[in-house]
């Protein structure tokens, strides 16, 4: 049986890297009892922050702008990492120098799913997109970096930074941020469940899980 995972996120968004990590752990314990369970998960991409200028904007003043200083910043990283902690998850935002316009990376992740790239794959160019921005403090506006990025992920580095210099499927991907928008989608993750059910926010592994199971039997002719 197919499950297919809408997941609406943005990569510098340090609930969805924990939603990710959450969805992960939920997918692994609903398979351990339904082996037959081919789960799939579509990235869709969303931007927090539309204006950003594309070649990024300072991390900390940023985020002391939009929280009303400098105490009220630290106190908002605080609450994700602990929250994250409990699921061994680490951000290092101190090494976090630019908040980046994430185009790039959604193209980048769009490209992977549109060429056909493994489940597997996909799930590991998103966790390291997270990881490069909130564990490593890269860049991942910059195109050599997502090359990097890609090359790591099994990709040759030189056709995909040749690729990110051109401009294919730059207006697929502000089209379908624009659609999720319309959809109602305004604050993310946001995951929607074989098109028949949804969850908003970083919620629990058990939360989602249960939403798998629940769309599941959404799914069975009554």
């Amino acid at each position: 049986m197919i499950l297919n995972i809408d997941l609406v996120s943005d990569f510098v968004c340090p609930w969805c890297f924990l939603g990710k990590v959450r969805l992960d752990r939920a997918i692994e314990e609903v398979k351990a009892s339904r082996p037959d369970l081919d789960i799939r998960i579509n990235w869709l991409p969303f931007f927090l922050n539309p204006d950003t200028p594309e070649a990024g904007e300072p991390y900390r003043e940023f985020l002391e702008a939009k929280f009303g200083g400098p105490l009220k910043a630290d106190a908002v990283l605080a609450k994700v990492s602990e929250a994250a902690a409990e699921d061994g998850l680490t951000y290092a935002f101190e090494h976090i120098r630019t908040r980046p316009d994430t185009l790039q990376a959604h193209r980048l992740m769009y490209r992977a799913q549109a060429v056909g790239q493994t489940p597997a794959r996909i799930q590991a160019l998103a966790g390291a997109l997270f990881a490069a921005h909130f564990q490593e403090g890269r860049d991942i506006g910059d195109k050599d970096t997502l090359a990097d990025i890609a090359a790591a992920n099994g990709e040759r580095r030189d056709t995909v930074r040749e690729w990110l210099d051109g401009r294919e499927d730059i207006d697929k991907v502000r089209r379908m941020a624009e659609g999720v928008r319309r959809q109602g989608v305004e604050g993310v993750p946001f995951f929607i469940f074989n098109r028949k059910l949804a969850a908003s926010g970083a919620q629990s592994a058990a939360v989602l899980g249960a939403a798998i199971l629940q769309s599941l039997e959404a799914g069975r002719p009554s």
